[in-house]
C-alpha cells in the first residue's frame, strides 16, 4: 500500500499542469547578454565532465527523443575521452507531456546529487511516448533515494519548473528547431551526432576559440 501511494504521489507531482511552459518567443528588448550568460552559467543547470574544462557543450534534449538517446553515449564518450570538456544539461521537454514529467524527475534527483543517475536511466529507455510509470521504474533501479526524490519534487517544484521554463526560453532564443540541440563553444548544432561528429565540432570550436584570446568566460 505504501508503494502504491508513493507512486500516485509521484505521478501527481510529475504530471502537474504544463500550461506555464508554453511561452512566446523571447522579446527583442530582453537582455541577450543575460540569456547568453545563463546558457553557460545558470547555477541551477546540472553539469558533468571537467568543471574547469576549456570547452563547454550545452545539451538540449527530451526524454522522449530517440535521436537524443542515440546521441547520448557518443556525448558521454567524447567527454570521457577528451577530459577537458564541461557539459551543461538543459532538459528541454517539447515532444510529449510525459517529457515534462521526465524532466521534473531528473531535476528533482539533482538535489541529492543523483541527476546523472536519473538522466542516464531515462535515456536508456528505448523509443518515444514513454509513460511516467516507466520512467520512475527505471529510476528505481538506480541508487537514487526514491523517498527523498518525492520530497524534493514537492519542496522544489517551483524552482524545477522555473529552470525548465528558462531552458525553453534559451532554446527559443538561440533558434533551436528540435531535439537534440547542442552549443559546442560558439557553434550551434541542431542534429544528432556520432562520436566522430563530436570530435570534429569540438576541434572546430577549440580552433575558433583560439582565435579569440579575449573571449568571455561563458564561451569556453
Amino acid at each position: 500500500m505504501t508503494i502504491e501511494l508513493s507512486r500516485q504521489s509521484f505521478l501527481r507531482l510529475a504530471t502537474a499542469s504544463t500550461a506555464l511552459f508554453f511561452i512566446p518567443r523571447v522579446r527583442a528588448d530582453d537582455s541577450l547578454e543575460e540569456l547568453k550568460h545563463m546558457l553557460f552559467n545558470d547555477p541551477e543547470s546540472p553539469t558533468a565532465g571537467n568543471s574547469n574544462g576549456n570547452l563547454t557543450i550545452i545539451d538540449f534534449f527530451d526524454y522522449n527523443c530517440p535521436f537524443c538517446k542515440a546521441t547520448a553515449p557518443h556525448l558521454e564518450r567524447i567527454v570521457r575521452s577528451d577530459g577537458n570538456i564541461r557539459v551543461v544539461y538543459k532538459d528541454w521537454p517539447i515532444l510529449e507531456e510525459t517529457s515534462i514529467s521526465g524532466a521534473r524527475l531528473a531535476l528533482a534527483a539533482k538535489y541529492q546529487g543523483k541527476y546523472l543517475a536519473a538522466h542516464e536511466a531515462m535515456m536508456n529507455i528505448p523509443g518515444t511516448g514513454v509513460a511516467v510509470e516507466k520512467m520512475l521504474a527505471a529510476i528505481r533501479k538506480t541508487d537514487v533515494d526514491i523517498d527523498r526524490l518525492s520530497q524534493d519534487m514537492k519542496i522544489n517544484a517551483s524552482a524545477i519548473d522555473a529552470l525548465i521554463k528558462r531552458n525553453l526560453e534559451q532554446a527559443d532564443a538561440i533558434g533551436l528547431q528540435g531535439t537534440p540541440g547542442f552549443l559546442v563553444g560558439k557553434f550551434r548544432v541542431n542534429q544528432a551526432l556520432t562520436y566522430e561528429g563530436f570530435q570534429h565540432v569540438v576541434a572546430d570550436a577549440r580552433e575558433a576559440a583560439a582565435k579569440e584570446p579575449n573571449r568571455r568566460e561563458e564561451h569556453r
